[in-house]
């Protein structure tokens, strides 16, 4: 009996699906977790492993075996086919010890962890994926800004005279013998992103889509990191690498787009929102974490962060009398920048399928 592939894979809630699809010895209860975790988007989640199946005979079916650390993928290398990492390193030994590795399949496009050249020397395929998933993210942060600019949420249904007096008063029509008659519900406070300046803090793969959109918005672009992205990156984005206290002073949107690790827990606190251009927005789609919560809250009370919208929460689902919700500059959404889920079925397909292709015969 011919041997199955060996592929090894950094664990991850997402990468959690590709045993799922190529691995029959997977986890029966895992397999009902993620049916109903897809079940908003694909209510037949077991039809469409089948059929991500059909297209992938070369591989399927396969051991999957998901490792936690970069030892445990060392480890594991001996013997494997194809290697899909995030975030894992992957050197020059580790590769030394894959003897039979063919292919290096990256989650997302950043090759910074992966050694390219040595890949290339052991004729070892490297293939990327752009991430769906990361394009709404981006997407899902420009929409929270375009709420909070345009003020969508105390607008929607602000259309006829009984609903403008109870929000707002009174009504009072424009003399349209004279001028225009926009904005009838007299609004004020709205602001265009157009000329605007984002702030992104950490240029990685989302931070890069939402830089891209931001270009198109006609942004000044801004960002911080440790180390510098590339020459080419920057002006492919229009970006400009600054100190972060430049980019708090200097933004009208603050975006941190960083991991959650030690050094970056609390990265915005009150000496931060100190530093802020006064009436200047922020967004999180990325972790909670990366804001500290009282200084959050001290600087929406106070007017010095004019607006919030958060994606991620410091404890999900939120409490029901939890302050942050009493918050009028705030906006709220209940984790979805990554949605659809067809974001990450189709990623998986794609990454799947595109793996089954470098075992064709």
């Amino acid at each position: 009996m011919p041997r199955l592939p060996v592929i090894v894979v950094e664990d991850d809630p997402f990468t959690r699906l590709i045993p799922l699809v190529l691995d029959p010895a997977a986890s029966p209860e895992r397999r009902a977790a993620f049916a109903d975790f897809m079940s908003t988007d694909e209510p037949d989640f077991a039809g469409w492993c089948e059929r991500v199946r059909q297209g992938a005979a070369n591989i399927y079916p396969a051991t999957v075996r998901m490792v936690s650390s970069e030892s445990e993928m060392h480890g594991h290398l001996p013997g494997c086919s194809a290697l899909v990492v995030e975030s894992f390193r992957v050197t020059r030994d580790d590769l030394r010890a894959a003897g039979q590795l063919k292919v290096v399949q990256k989650f997302g496009t950043g090759l910074r962890n992966i050694d390219v050249a040595a890949c290339v020397e052991r004729d070892i395929k490297v293939l990327t994926l752009r991430r769906r998933a990361n394009i709404s993210c981006a997407e899902h942060a420009f929409g929270l800004m375009l709420m909070l600019a345009r003020k969508l949420d105390e607008l929607d249904g602000l259309v006829t005279v009984k609903r403008i007096e109870t929000a707002r008063g009174a009504f009072k029509p424009f003399d349209r013998s004279h001028t225009p008659g926009g904005n009838y519900a007299r609004l004020g406070g709205t602001r265009a992103l157009n000329g605007a300046t984002i702030g992104i803090i950490g240029l990685g793969e989302i931070g890069h889509e939402i830089a891209v959109r931001a270009r198109a918005f006609a942004m000044n672009v801004l960002y911080y990191q440790r180390t510098r992205a590339p020459e080419s990156q920057e002006r492919e984005l229009g970006a400009r690498h600054v100190p972060l206290a430049t980019l708090l002073a200097e933004s009208d949107w603050i975006v941190p787009q960083l991991p959650t690790l030690p050094s970056t827990r609390d990265l915005l606190g009150r000496a931060e929102f100190a530093q802020i251009k006064p009436g200047a927005h922020l967004i999180n789609v990325a972790n909670a974490a990366l804001v500290n919560r009282d200084a959050l809250i001290e600087a929406l009370r106070s007017g010095r962060l004019g607006g919030a919208a958060l994606d991620v929460h410091y404890k999900e689902p939120v409490a029901e009398d939890d302050e942050l919700l009493s918050l009028d500059n705030l906006i709220l959404t209940p984790r979805m920048a990554g949605s659809p889920r067809f974001n990450g079925l189709n990623d998986f397909e794609e990454l799947i399928t595109k793996l089954a292709r470098e075992f064709a015969p």
